[in-house]
């Protein structure tokens, strides 16, 4: 467990050497990066391997920051946080090996990808609410460069639309944070004091502060109607930024949903869980139908992002136990299902055919072209759409199920979304991999599609693919190696209240 904060640390000098190799030598970059990446990965592992599952919150490190306003560095991890530790140590592996192929600025990206990582570490081990947002604010920052910097269409629209929506939603957190501290004396940030200050806060302060705290987040988390900065932002993402947005990014949302707001403020919660159920519903059914008709191939996957973090944010809508575990579940699912698919669709498909346009896509016989492609992302579309023996099947149907104890109408409604991922996935298949191959030759000529032109799988993207497809494959057979943290963690006092006191 004491191996968890070095995951920042390291992560941190990561970014400078990073920076520093990249002036001698790209390739240096490159290495440094693949190092640093590994190297918190298997800090996190490390740490997983000893882990001992409890119901609190086992405390790292704790120490005087701001003395005079109560802030304090402390870290500390439960089984939530160890899960998406894990998931972050295992994305941003995969997105160094597949951003080998960087060539402009190779020291500066992976700087600045390092630094993200290293934020998002912190995000996950803060138990401080005050040192948890300064974390946040420096995972999101470092987006707007690889974006901007790296990205490809629309880019610095994309770029600009994703810090404005995410800063939007960082004032209305800091917003209910300042509140809750004012209105608790001033004297702490910590999560576990502001909780047990929230209980004799007003009905009014509880319910004003969660919708600014819990929306703050959802924005992040792809929340609809807030969602449109995350297909735009995805689409407009270099492969490992795509990646690590939809896979850990946006789990920062949906983390600050469930530990900040919905363990601090229970009250409002009860109060806004229909509402935010049927946000999440609306999210499930509409982005999945945007997908289905989709005709640049990367949207398709943005799109499907929304409607898969839907269903983490009706799990914590539902607020029991099982419906919680399968949202946390789901979030690492999801984070290794969608960081593929950006990865075969973004570097495997795209660099090799200069094109995302499912039409042109459609006269390649890819699946001839680009075998390994191929097969991966039928393997991820088939976890995508909740395939038994993925990843997605358990965490998905915890969720319904869960929500079916709460609420059977909102199962039923979201279940329908499982139908329309399953035909959103099939028409990319078809269309991307195994559509028309009478024209192919005019294709080829048009495109340059023949096979001996598209270079080769490289083997920094068979290892990422395979990582990821083992580790979905693994939690699919088994979810109780995450399900066995997660429970635990949820029968913290933190949650006690939030979990019993749900929508009904």
């Amino acid at each position: 467990m004491n191996a968890l904060p070095c995951t920042i640390y390291v992560s941190f000098a990561g970014a400078a050497l990073a920076l520093l190799a990249g002036a001698r030598s790209a390739q240096l970059a490159r290495v440094v990066a693949l190092v640093t990446a590994l190297t918190a990965f298997g800090l996190a592992l490390w740490a997983g391997a000893h882990f001992t599952p409890t119901n609190s919150l086992q405390t790292l490190v704790d120490a005087p920051w701001v003395a005079e306003l109560g802030v304090r560095y402390h870290l500390a991890a439960d089984g939530i946080s160890m899960t998406l530790m894990v998931l972050t140590g295992l994305a941003a592996t995969v997105g160094v090996l597949f951003s080998w192929n960087i060539e402009e600025r190779v020291g500066e990206f992976f700087a600045l990808y390092l630094a993200l990582i290293g934020g998002v570490f912190g995000v996950f081990l803060s138990a401080d609410a005050f040192l948890l947002f300064v974390f946040y604010e420096i995972a999101i920052v470092p987006k707007y460069f690889l974006i901007a910097n790296w990205g490809s269409t629309n880019r610095e629209y994309g770029a600009m639309k994703l810090v404005l929506y995410s800063f939007a939603g960082s004032a209305l957190v800091m917003a209910g944070l300042l509140w809750a501290y004012a209105a608790s004396g001033g004297a702490s940030f910590a999560l576990s004091d502001l909780a047990l200050a929230a209980t004799q806060f007003t009905r009014f302060e509880q319910l004003g502060m969660f919708a600014l705290v819990f929306t703050g987040f959802a924005v992040l988390a792809g929340m609809f109607p807030f969602h449109t900065w995350a297909p735009t932002g995805h689409v407009a993402a270099p492969t490992a930024a795509s990646m690590l947005l939809a896979g850990v990014v946006m789990k920062l949302g949906a983390y600050g949903c469930l530990r900040v707001a919905m363990a601090t403020f229970p009250t409002g919660l009860a109060y806004f869980a229909p509402v935010i159920a049927w946000l999440a519903i609306i999210g499930i059914v509409y982005a999945g139908l945007v997908a289905l008709v989709q005709e640049d191939f990367k949207f398709v996957i943005g799109y499907s992002s929304v409607s898969h973090m839907g269903f983490v944010l009706l799990g914590l809508a539902a607020a029991n136990s099982v419906a919680v575990s399968g949202a946390v579940l789901q979030m690492f699912s999801h984070g290794i299902i969608a960081g593929l698919l950006f990865a075969v669709v973004g570097r495997m498909v795209y660099e090799r055919t200069h094109t995302r346009k499912l039409a042109d896509l459609r006269a390649m016989p890819l699946h001839r072209l680009l075998p390994f492609a191929a097969v991966t992302f039928v393997i991820a579309g088939l976890a995508s759409m909740g395939m038994p023996g993925f990843s997605g099947f358990p965490a998905e149907l915890t969720i319904l199920v869960g929500t079916w104890k709460t609420k059977p109408l909102w199962a039923l409604v979201a279940a329908t979304g499982v139908l329309i991922a399953a035909a959103f996935t099939l028409r990319a298949i078809q269309v991307s991999f195994f559509g028309k191959t009478d024209a192919a030759p005019a294709a080829a000529s048009a495109h340059g599609a023949h096979a001996h032109e598209f270079p080769p799988i490289t083997w920094a993207e068979k290892a990422g693919a395979i990582l990821l497809i083992a580790a979905m494959v693994y939690l699919g057979l088994n979810p109780d190696a995450l399900l066995d943290w997660i429970r635990p963690a949820l029968e913290s006092p933190l949650f006690r209240a939030a979990l019993t006191g749900g929508a009904s």
